[in-house]
């Protein structure tokens, strides 16, 4: 298992990020890809057309989001891999690092597609507003 820390100043408030990310409409506005969440603890989601699926762990309102996470690439024996997703305000926005653990040997591409499926176009969506 491989674990990684990445992050991106994104162009709005903590309490902005926090809730695009756990609203259907808000996670598929962001990302691109069709999403269903939820904003409950121990509540479940999917995201990029169902590529994506998980549950959330722990969550912080504005501060910290804690899921199991896995794609449709995971062995049936792999178990969830999580990620840890906390915000910061700095000038220009917010400070998402997200730490990704347990992720499975071969899924080091997942740290880019943090940064090209997640980051690059949260960054278009908030600053097109």
């Amino acid at each position: 298992m491989i674990e990684f820390t990445v992050s991106d100043i994104i162009p709005a408030s903590p309490d902005e990020v926090y809730r695009a990310w756990l609203s259907s409409e808000g996670h598929t506005g962001m990302t691109g890809g069709e999403a269903n969440t939820n904003d409950k603890s121990s509540g479940k989601f999917d995201a990029w057309d169902g590529y994506i699926s998980g549950e959330n762990l722990a969550l912080e309102p504005g501060r910290r989001i804690v899921q199991s996470w896995r794609t449709s690439q995971f062995g049936e024996a792999e178990p969830d891999s999580q990620i840890e997703v906390t915000l910061e305000a700095v000038d220009g926005g917010t400070r998402v690092t997200l730490h990704h653990t347990s992720v499975p040997d071969d899924g080091d591409h997942y740290r880019t597609g943090w940064q090209e499926h997640y980051f690059d176009p949260m960054k278009a969506y908030f600053g097109a507003r």
